[in-house]
């Protein structure tokens, strides 16, 4: 069994050769899908651990780029195990950042972990406008409609996509995530659910299928 609070610190570290090793030698091991979100989620403790030491100035945005880039390779190498078991529940989610907002990685990361899942991904990029999410949902019909957003200012975006979502009477579900938003932000925005955890979100998307 991974040593999760290592992978979290080695992440936290930076230290991309023993990250993807650890994460190569579990998935031979065969885990199963909830001991792979395990490590997801150790990763992401890793990513936190990443943001504390970018804000006390011993990281610089090189790092926090690279540490990005980092997560989402250890995610597409647990990619096997995450979807291992074919019991997957199938869906189709448009994904994208709201308006105002240019922060791709969260946004990044949840995509490449609900893919896994089996979702059907639509990702409409960054500094998305409310139209832009209507017209797609109108097209295609989403199971789940998911809002990112880093800034502040993404909360109100979100909550006028919300209301041009449903005066457009779309009827998908709607989670939100980033680090601004908080329980009081989900009912402020009128969506039906938020989380600041990638695999937390992937689990609250599959209880809806």
């Amino acid at each position: 069994m991974i040593d999760l609070n290592v992978l979290t610190q080695a992440l936290g570290d930076l230290e991309d050769d023993v990250v993807l090793d650890m994460l190569r030698e579990f998935v031979a091991t065969a885990p199963s899908e909830i001991e792979a979100l395990e490590a997801v989620t150790a990763c992401q403790a890793g990513m936190a651990v990443v943001g504390d030491m970018f804000e006390t100035g011993e990281y610089f945005v090189g790092d926090l780029i690279f540490a990005g880039e980092l997560l989402t390779d250890a995610i597409n190498v647990l990619k096997p195990a995450l979807a291992a078991d074919g019991s997957m529940v199938h869906g189709t989610i448009i994904v994208g950042t709201v308006q105002g907002d240019l922060h791709d990685i969260g946004k990044n990361i949840f995509k490449s972990m609900i893919e896994s899942a089996g979702f059907e991904v639509v990702d409409l990029g960054i500094d998305v406008k409310p139209e832009a999410f209507v017209e797609k949902a109108l097209e295609i019909k989403p199971d789940v409609i998911g809002m990112s957003g880093v800034l502040t200012l993404a909360v109100d975006s979100m909550k006028n996509t919300v209301a041009a979502l449903k005066a457009a009477n779309i009827d998908s579900k709607i989670i939100i995530g980033g680090n601004p938003v908080t329980r009081e932000s989900c009912e402020y925005v009128g969506s039906d659910a938020y989380t600041t955890n990638a695999a937390e979100g992937v689990k609250i998307c599959q209880g809806w299928l």
